[in-house]
């Protein structure tokens, strides 16, 4: 099959594992229920985030893909996610990352809130002090506990800031995430998606001709 038998690390050859047939339709079949079930309602997205990420994370190491005769993982996350694969991976890291948190504790904080505390468990690893953090996550309000992870990443306090809203029609968002994606793949993933939007617009600025246009007033 194409895109199996040239997978390589290290200059060494490997074997795709054997495709488990019966716990593969299983798996794809509970992740596609879970995303039926998140079109329908906004509360199941907080449900079943957790087991959403684990049966992604189970799909990706045996290879489930394979049943649906696709070339990737990749290939499948782009079918099941058109909008963004980067849920996937968010969730997906959330079951890496945080083992040591229960699956209702991991609930009860939500998975925008988890997402932060993957990104302390990765800077911290064996020092990941994970009572404290999850208690940190359970109390205080999202936007304030992302400020509370901002800085003890940077060390810094972070700058005021403000949420802005705006229309995008359907149609509109796959060009909006790729060139958020690709901006993300030159400054490096560990920046913020406003900082990556900001950069794309410094960089229309840079190249704009203001010629010729009527000065707002």
């Amino acid at each position: 099959m194409i895109g199996l038998t040239s997978l390589t690390i290290n200059g060494r050859h490997l074997v795709p594992p054997n495709l488990n047939r019966r716990r593969a339709a299983v798996v794809l079949s509970k992740i596609d229920e879970i995303l039926a079930w998140e079109k329908s309602s906004d509360r199941e997205r907080d449900t079943h985030f957790v087991e959403l990420g684990r049966y992604l994370c189970e799909a990706r190491a045996g290879q489930y893909w394979r049943l649906d005769n696709l070339r990737s993982f990749d290939e499948y996350l782009e079918r099941k996610f058109p909008e963004s694969r980067r849920k996937a991976y968010y969730l997906m890291a959330i079951h890496e990352h945080l083992p040591k948190i229960s699956k209702p504790d991991l609930k009860q904080v939500g998975w925008s809130k988890a997402t932060e505390l993957v990104k302390v468990a990765r800077r911290d690893r064996d020092q990941f002090d994970c009572a404290t953090w999850l208690h940190k996550a359970t109390e205080l309000p999202k936007e304030e506990f992302k400020r509370e992870v901002e800085k003890h990443l940077t060390g810094q306090e972070t700058e005021p800031w403000e949420i802005i809203y705006f229309k995008l029609y359907k149609s509109q968002l796959p060009v909006l995430e790729r060139a958020l994606e690709t901006a993300a793949l030159m400054l490096g993933s560990d920046k913020s998606r406003g900082y990556c939007l900001e950069m794309i617009c410094a960089d229309f600025l840079a190249g704009a001709n203001f010629e010729g246009l009527p000065i707002a007033k």
